[in-house]
């Protein structure tokens, strides 16, 4: 098959733009209705459920970095061989990364579930919390080989622009996590309260359910069967170009998630007393959750401009890759920022919803009013790396981002939290100018660097009119 050019999204390229997103917006939002389901649950029960659940979650995340960088993999292949017509090659790149998914998931529990208590240890819980956070450890770790299917399926589904798959799983996986909660955690429906482990087991289930589901409608599209699986010498020469892509991308998620880890100790150990630390951070906890809705439409175009960008790179046409990337910020910049504006008006009850406790209520607030001024700098970050992510220039983002939060975030939450501010306002603000800095530097490197090189599609040589043989510089 030849290169796609996609004649409807040449004519009408913000209609076909939001027509990709907006699924992926609701996508977003139900994920983040497991967390916050979660959360509110979480609060019912005790601020200390609450606050084990937040650290807990964080930690996932963390497990989690490589079934991320995978996926970037996934779409950097994926759409620039769907751009170029490689039929074949997509099949074969979805049985790969499923096989990935699946070891690396499995390998990873076995190897972290034996150092379970270590890892207790360096997250410093306090008193009072340690049999809650232990279990929710022991179950998210179970959790780990069914989130790194449902990541890499769901990155499949989208890099072919399949983009409402991903959207029905994660309804599904939604209605079964709220009704575990409700059912188990609190005991409704005639179950029983098990408390903050029904929350854990309800997760577990309802993502195991939805990695399932994927892969029944992967086979149903018919991407994946028996000639998705290919011969080890296909293998051998197409694995090494996942490998380049997530290898930075994997590096990344590891760094900015331990740099969160270390935040949310920062958080834990600021010198304002035991209950103003436990407002602080379950505060963190709850304010997270509400600034997720801000994320969710953010991380829609993040995904948005991956797909369209490597699509026309495995078309050959860079020029209009580096174009659709800023098309996709100039939605997300409009859209989310409205977003902002109105969740703003309401954040007074928002934050009632998430937290009982005042002070919590105070503290999430705080969190939330320096972290919603970064909003326009965090759309910059999010969605130009997501560009860079469809090229596969991997590389560049993690030297960026993963720069922002080590060499300026966690300095200047030490400085300011620990010593001059004394408090959470000062890590709050250092979160504020870390995304200040990250959304500078990735806007020049789209801007000046040449990222379409990293592609997996090489241009051809060409002849000019004289004859005169020539190299096209879109990669």
């Amino acid at each position: 098959m030849p290169p796609q050019i996609d004649d409807e999204l040449e004519r009408h390229p913000y209609r076909v733009i939001w027509h990709l997103a907006w699924p992926q917006v609701l996508m977003m939002l139900f994920h983040f209705l497991i967390g916050a389901v979660d959360v509110k649950v979480a609060g019912m029960i005790n601020a200390e459920v609450q606050a084990a659940l937040g650290m807990m979650t964080q930690l996932l995340v963390f497990f989690l970095v490589v079934a991320i960088a995978m996926s970037n993999g996934a779409v950097a292949a994926i759409s620039q061989s769907g751009g170029a017509g490689k039929t074949l090659r997509v099949q074969r790149y979805t049985g790969l990364c499923v096989l990935a998914a699946l070891a690396l998931g499995l390998a990873l529990l076995a190897a972290s579930f034996p150092l379970r208590g270590l890892l207790l240890d360096v997250l410093q819980v306090r008193p009072g919390m340690e049999a809650t956070t232990r279990f929710f450890l022991e179950v998210y770790l179970l959790s780990v080989p069914s989130y790194y299917l449902l990541t890499i399926t769901n990155a499949i589904f989208r890099a072919q622009k399949r983009v409402m798959f991903p959207l029905y799983t994660m309804m599904l996986i939604t209605a079964l996590n709220a009704l575990g909660d409700l059912a188990f955690g609190l005991g409704m429906f005639g179950f029983p309260a098990l408390g903050y482990r029904g929350l854990a087991w309800a997760t577990l289930g309802a993502v195991s359910f939805g990695a399932l589901l994927n892969l029944f409608m992967l086979g149903r599209l018919g991407l994946l069967k028996a000639r998705s699986f290919a011969p080890w010498r296909w293998v051998r020469r197409a694995f090494p170009y996942l490998v380049k892509v997530a290898v930075p991308s994997g590096m990344l998620s590891a760094v900015w998630n331990t740099g969160y880890l270390i935040l949310f100790a920062l958080t834990s150990s600021l010198p304002v007393g035991s209950d103003g630390a436990r407002n602080a951070l379950a505060g963190l906890t709850v304010g997270n959750r509400i600034e997720a809705l801000l994320f969710m439409p953010a991380m829609a175009f993040n995904m948005t401009a991956g797909i369209l960008v490597g699509h026309y790179l495995g078309a050959g046409r860079a020029d209009l890759a580096k174009r659709y990337g800023y098309r996709v910020l100039a939605i997300g910049m409009i859209s989310v920022s409205l977003v902002t504006l109105l969740l703003w008006q309401f954040i007074g009850p928002v934050t009632q919803y998430f937290a009982a406790d005042a002070g919590v209520q105070s503290e999430a607030v705080n969190y939330l009013m320096w972290n919603m001024l970064a909003i326009p700098f965090t759309l910059v970050a999010m969605i130009m790396t997501g560009a860079l992510n469809g090229a596969g220039a991997s590389l560049y983002t993690f030297m960026v981002m993963g720069g922002s939060i080590w060499l300026i975030r966690l300095p200047l939450a030490w400085l300011l939290g620990h010593h001059l501010l004394e408090g959470p306002t000062g890590i709050w603000i250092a979160m504020l100018a870390s995304q200040a800095a990250a959304a500078l530097a990735v806007l020049w490197v789209y801007a000046r660097k040449d990222w379409p090189r990293f592609s997996m599609i090489k241009p051809q040589p060409r002849r000019v009119p004289n004859g005169t043989p020539f190299r096209q510089t879109t990669h």
